[in-house]
């Protein structure tokens, strides 16, 4: 069955940077577009980006462009979000997607 496991959130200071991680299992990950979403406490979730099975076209919300890179590596069946300029208003739980299904999340909090 398909399994996502994100890794590498945590508390970062405002202007700080963190860079999440995915790793995949039970499916080709290779041929899947994969989804970068979050969720703040109290409100709905937001998809904040997603990469083409090739990582040649990458999208970002416009909340996060200029700020955070989406990557991945097929051979390890990892997708990645670099997140640099870390805001307050980044405080998240962070999952990545493929097709609807998400993984447990990872905590970002942005806090001084």
């Amino acid at each position: 069955q398909v399994q996502l496991v994100e890794s590498g959130g945590g508390l970062v200071q405002p202007g700080g940077s963190l860079r999440l991680s995915c790793a995949a299992s039970g499916f080709t990950f290779s041929v899947y577009t994969m989804n970068w979403v979050r969720q703040a406490p109290g409100k709905e979730l937001e998809w904040i980006s997603s990469l083409n099975s090739g990582g040649t076209d990458p999208k970002y919300a416009e909340s996060v462009k200029g700020r955070f890179t989406i990557s991945r590596d097929n051979a390890k069946n990892t997708v990645y979000l670099q997140m640099r300029n870390l805001k307050p208003e980044d405080t998240a739980v962070y999952y990545c997607s493929k097709g609807g299904i998400r993984g447990q999340g990872t905590q970002v909090t942005v806090s001084s």
